[in-house]
């Protein structure tokens, strides 16, 4: 596979969850590598002075119903959890170790985590929560908690971060084909586009 799509994305980004459950197969129409770049949405709207769409009223109605329609196309559930938008740092900080450390366990991760939060709506930004959700998708909590106080897995995240904030991203999720740049859920049929 020479095509690849770069995946820079937030847990905690109802967008990113949406994206996610497009890209997996878009990627394997095209027959295109799907690598995925955990980054800290919060490091990026401080870095570029953008906020979320939550912090402005009028913005959140639209974008929120917005999203519902795309969950509806896509034939998926899209949920808010309490507590909405919640701190990634340490989620974010977790899934570049499970990245790092179990790779061949990545996959699984996302397949736990994504629709917990926006599919059940449990809120991971609570340590009870998380560590209930990873216990029952078979990861260790006491070792991702752990894992989140690595010195190796916090210069990760962080320099996955200020690469997307290089590369021009000011949000989630923002994907890559090369040099071309998406932002957003709804820039899915763009990317199509360019790995045609």
């Amino acid at each position: 596979m020479s095509k690849s799509v770069e995946f820079f994305f937030d847990l905690g980004s109802p967008a990113s969850y949406l994206a996610w459950t497009q890209l997996p197969t878009l990627c394997a129409q095209h027959a295109a590598q799907l690598v995925y770049r955990p980054m800290l949405l919060g490091g990026v709207f401080q870095a570029t002075g953008n906020a979320s769409p939550a912090m402005v009223p009028a913005k959140a109605r639209y974008v929120f119903a917005d999203f519902q329609r795309y969950a509806k196309r896509y034939g998926v559930t899209l949920a808010f959890p309490p507590g909405f938008p919640i701190n990634t740092l340490n989620l974010m900080r977790g899934t570049v170790a499970v990245q790092l450390y179990q790779p061949e366990r990545f996959e699984q991760f996302l397949n736990a985590v994504f629709p917990a939060m926006w599919a059940q709506q449990r809120n991971l930004g609570d340590p009870q929560v998380l560590a209930s959700v990873l216990q029952e998708a078979g990861f260790d909590p006491e070792q991702y908690q752990a894992w989140t106080a690595d010195p190796e897995v916090k210069a990760a995240l962080k320099d996955a971060t200020e690469e997307a904030v290089r590369r021009g991203a000011f949000g989630a999720p923002t994907i890559y084909v090369g040099e071309q740049m998406f932002f957003g859920q709804d820039r899915l049929e763009f990317v199509a586009q360019a790995l045609s």
